[in-house]
């Protein structure tokens, strides 16, 4: 398999500009001070930092899913076929969260719904990631930069939900659990569709993930808001 040579010197800058962001790298182990890693040692923060922290792993998380579904748009999507990635035929993972809209349902969802949502979409997304990170591997022709972005994505995917978890057990006092198989995806089927099926699945599959992505940090973006003027915060 050949690859081609696009995007080589782009991953080295783009790993430089997001390097102080990407929470899981270069923090001691011992996570003294609570300047842990939001993957190594999330019980070890503070509640109030834990919540920045997931905020901006879902922040970055959502923006790398916005450039990688651009890039495999551009690289291997038609024109003509690009609307398809909303017909009925290629459904998302998982049925959509019903989101609040006025201000009054805002009001009354619980931080307990929030964050549960949360948990639910990130272990919704975990194996369909994972899985499409193998059929990227099978294009000949796909850039370096779009395999990296999407197997980062894969793996702080991951992060996010342990640190998702122990902000559930500082916040709600309580356990979580992985979510029942029967919400996760079908996606690990190994099936051989034509080329143009597989190219229209793998784009709607990135176009949904972008889509959760963006709810994921408008989540939790709602529930920092919670903490300091509960009635006065709107999903952005």
């Amino acid at each position: 398999m050949v690859r081609t040579g696009f995007g080589g010197r782009q991953v080295c800058v783009w790993a430089v500009l997001l390097w102080p962001c990407l929470l899981g790298s270069g923090v001691p182990a011992d996570c003294k001070g609570e300047q842990g890693s939001l993957a190594r040692c999330p019980s070890l923060i503070s509640q109030e930092k834990l919540l920045d922290r997931v905020i901006q792993h879902a922040e970055i998380i959502y923006r790398v899913s916005e450039e990688s579904c651009s890039l495999f748009e551009e690289f291997f999507v038609p024109f003509p076929m690009r609307a398809q990635r909303n017909q009925a035929a290629y459904v998302c993972v998982i049925k959509a969260l019903p989101v609040p809209i006025s201000k009054n349902e805002i009001q009354q969802i619980s931080d307990k719904w929030l964050l549960h949502s949360v948990l639910m979409l990130v272990q919704a997304w975990i194996e369909p990631l994972a899985y499409l990170q193998t059929t990227l591997d099978r294009y000949d022709d796909a850039p370096d930069l779009l395999l990296n972005k999407t197997k980062w994505m894969s793996e702080k995917l991951v992060s996010l939900e342990r640190g998702v978890a122990v902000l559930i057990r500082k916040m709600l006092d309580e356990d979580t659990l992985t979510m029942s198989s029967n919400l996760r995806s079908i996606a690990q089927l190994d099936l051989q569709p034509d080329m143009l099926e597989s190219v229209l699945r793998d784009y709607a599959s990135l176009s949904c993930f972008k889509k959760d992505a963006h709810k994921l940090e408008t989540f939790l973006k709602l529930l920092k808001c919670r903490q300091t003027d509960k009635y006065n915060c709107a999903l952005y």
